[in-house]
């Protein structure tokens, strides 16, 4: 039995920012974010994948309002739903061949995943979490007027709509994640998961949110107690002064170095943030474990010790 590693996925993994939105041109993608996980399934890892969803949720729920003449829109967790299953689909086609590629023969599995959150959480009375495309400030305020959409300008990429991000609070379908952990590659807490409010006669409904997927991925790591939380994004390592000429990349962070450099504001919300903070709960979960951030491409290098930024307790 090999080390249990959650891979988070971001954007950037499904997407290209230059490229096309379309569910060919984000095939292509992925197609070259699977051989990365393969490599890591070559390594000797059990693989468990959770990815975002921002952009394709937001869009399906554009294309679902656009129609509302012709059909009826959906709710907003339907859309989440819909997201997982395609992106899933997506993942599930491309890891598959490259692992047979590998010569492995590993089934890989989707599972629509419902993730419970608090309806009283504060996410809900300020939404941070953003979606859809990018627009121009312009476009967003018109739409903001419009819709009575919140907007917010993106970490210099433009505006976008925001949603509320409750942080998750259990994964309902865990037990069956669990199950398959040691024989598939499970694609799971798609999108943050569907979030869902457990009534008290123990039935789920769905809201509208998105609940982040860096939060979810730490929340799937506890629950099958991995010994590795990876986080992939855009960038090598995490940087304190970004984008600002006295910027430094950071190859370790004790939890209490992360605290201080969370608590003077160097981690953009809705960014690089989360990242940090889900990590943070990770290794304090788990004092002996760790936690890496670094990009797509570099993946197994940070798992070999060459790169990445590496979180640790102490």
């Amino acid at each position: 039995m090999g080390e249990k590693i959650v891979i988070a996925l971001g954007g950037n993994a499904l997407q290209s920012g230059k490229g096309a939105a379309t569910a060919e041109a984000q095939l292509e993608v992925v197609k070259k974010t699977c051989e990365y996980v393969a490599d890591i399934s070559g390594m000797g890892y059990e693989i468990g994948v959770v990815h975002g969803n921002g952009p394709q949720v937001g869009r399906i729920v554009m294309a679902s309002e656009a129609a509302k003449d012709v059909t009826p829109a959906m709710p907003f967790d339907v859309c989440g739903a819909m997201s997982q299953g395609y992106i899933g689909y997506h993942i599930q086609q491309c890891l598959r061949y490259a692992l047979l590629k590998r010569g492995r023969q590993v089934p890989v599995c989707t599972v629509a995943t419902q993730v419970v959150v608090d309806g009283n959480d504060p996410g809900f009375q300020n939404p941070t979490k953003p979606i859809g495309p990018f627009y121009s400030e312009e476009e967003a305020k018109a739409l903001a007027e419009e819709k009575g959409w919140a907007v917010k300008e993106d970490a210099g990429r433009g505006w976008r709509r925001l949603v509320a991000s409750p942080k998750p609070l259990r994964i309902v379908e865990i037990d069956p994640v669990r199950k398959l952990w040691d024989s598939t590659i499970c694609v799971t807490c798609g999108g943050g998961g569907i979030p869902v409010l457990e009534k008290e006669d123990g039935s789920l409904e769905g809201v509208a949110a998105v609940i982040d997927k860096d939060f979810a991925a730490e929340l799937l790591a506890e629950q099958v107690e991995a010994d590795i939380l990876m986080i992939l994004t855009e960038v090598e390592k995490v940087s304190i002064n970004y984008n600002k000429p006295n910027q430094e990349d950071l190859s370790h962070m004790s939890l209490a170095e992360a605290e201080q450099y969370v608590a003077e504001g160097h981690f953009a919300p809705g960014s690089m943030l989360p990242k940090v903070e889900a990590a943070m709960k990770f290794v304090r979960k788990f004092p002996d474990k760790k936690a890496i951030i670094t990009s797509l491409d570099k993946a197994v290098e940070a798992l070999n010790g060459e790169t990445g930024t590496v979180i640790t307790s102490n």
